[in-house]
């Protein structure tokens, strides 16, 4: 940035001309914690943490983020900022706050601010900057007093940091408040669906009795074939291929991850509208044949370890949904074969049971499934947003390039 009368330069970065820079270790005190082996542990006391710990929050440590508590006075004050000082967990740059005074293992590391730091602000600048960029970075990576003291550090006025933090705050709590409602709506989601496509709950004018039948009845069984993981993005022609049943479509293919090109095209197998896919190999009996209906009306292939039901006249959404509760989850899994990788043949599917409403109860229930699942996709694209705003409001604050409360300088 080109700098004005407003920043200067520093070795950091510009900064506002009335921001200090300043050692860390001048600003906190430095305490690393100590082997669980020298604490006898109960159900209530102290609160101790060890780095699994980090991952029961996104910002406070309490009472209730840990199942270690001890008598003693071996403690850290409350509002004590803790991070993993070893290992790959660094990378993971998870910073928290204490709500209480606690201790810690010797895998993390606390500072404790002095009068001219505010916590939530230290929590985050250190989040800002990054762990990993002051670690050490050998074999096993490490963060020790020697990186702590002589990092410089950006210093507003205590009243500036605390306004940057509880700007930051209240984006948080936006956040948080996000995370509860999408979890409530998958808790929901996860009920409605075991309702409806079991027949348990019968939707508002539909009373025909459901009919069982094997899949191998419904239609017919086509195999995938082609696409090596090399020509996974070989070209534009959309492809699913096996592992991503696993990792990115969920009952129905909405997006794609793999486009190959027309050489590959002409050895894969090409996709009719309607057609279930099912993984044919997995690492787990559990997960085997997870399921997901191509909808599309367009060009698009399958590649190979995919067994592909189609023609089988049924709700395709809905066959997504139902190929991959839990009556017919129980059924692949003990069709499952070998241990380290596991299949499932085209013929074991065939097999498996079903028990169906009408085509026009199933479209009932597949509208209410995907609307279900709509609500919850704008929840979290609505995260992700607010997220990205986070970040970006970080960026600003953090480096004095937006201005919440001044004391000389001017606002960006």
């Amino acid at each position: 940035m080109e700098l004005t009368a407003a920043f200067k330069q520093t070795d950091i970065g510009p900064l506002p001309s009335d921001w200090e820079v300043v050692p860390l270790g001048q600003l906190v005190r430095i305490t690393s914690g100590e082997s669980p082996s020298r604490f006898v542990f109960q159900t209530a006391g102290t609160p101790y943490y060890k780095v699994e710990q980090l991952s029961a929050t996104n910002k406070y440590l309490s009472q209730s983020s840990t199942p270690y508590h001890f008598d003693g006075n071996t403690t850290v004050p409350a509002r004590s900022v803790v991070f993993a000082k070893r290992g790959a967990a660094i990378a993971l740059n998870k910073v928290r706050i204490l709500t209480d005074a606690s201790f810690m293992d010797t895998n993390l590391m606390a500072l404790t601010p002095g009068a001219r730091l505010d916590a939530e602000y230290l929590y985050y600048a250190l989040a800002h900057i990054g762990l990993w960029r002051f670690a050490d970075t050998t074999s096993v990576p490490q963060i020790n007093n020697k990186h702590i003291n002589p990092l410089q550090f950006p210093l507003p006025t205590l009243a500036e940091q605390e306004s940057i933090a509880r700007a930051l705050g209240d984006v948080d709590t936006l956040l948080e408040r996000l995370d509860q409602l999408i979890a409530k709506k998958r808790d929901l989601r996860v009920a409605v669906m075991q309702q409806l496509l079991s027949g348990e709950t019968r939707l508002p004018g539909h009373v025909k009795p459901w009919t069982e039948a094997r899949l191998g009845e419904l239609g017919t069984f086509v195999k995938g074939s082609g696409v090596r993981k090399s020509e996974a993005n070989s070209g534009t022609l959309p492809c699913v291929r096996y592992g991503e049943l696993y990792t990115h479509h969920d009952n129905v293919v909405r997006r794609f991850f793999s486009s190959i090109s027309t050489r590959v095209a002409a050895t894969a197998t090409r996709l009719e509208q309607g057609d279930l896919l099912f993984a044919a190999s997995g690492e787990t009996k559990k997960e085997i044949g997870k399921c997901a209906a191509f909808t599309g009306n367009f060009t698009a292939f399958a590649g190979g370890d995919l067994v592909i039901l189609r023609n089988h006249q049924q709700n395709p959404t809905f066959m997504g949904y139902y190929c991959n509760s839990p009556v017919v989850r129980r059924q692949k899994s003990s069709k499952g074969q070998g241990d380290a990788v596991v299949h499932i043949s085209a013929r074991a599917l065939a097999n498996i049971t079903v028990r169906l409403p009408s085509v026009p109860e199933q479209d009932a229930i597949a509208e209410v499934l995907e609307d279900s699942d709509a609500e919850i996709s704008s929840l979290e694209e609505r995260r992700a947003k607010t997220q990205d705003l986070k970040l970006a409001m970080m960026q600003e604050l953090l480096t004095g390039k937006t201005r919440l409360h001044t004391t000389g300088g001017t606002n960006g």
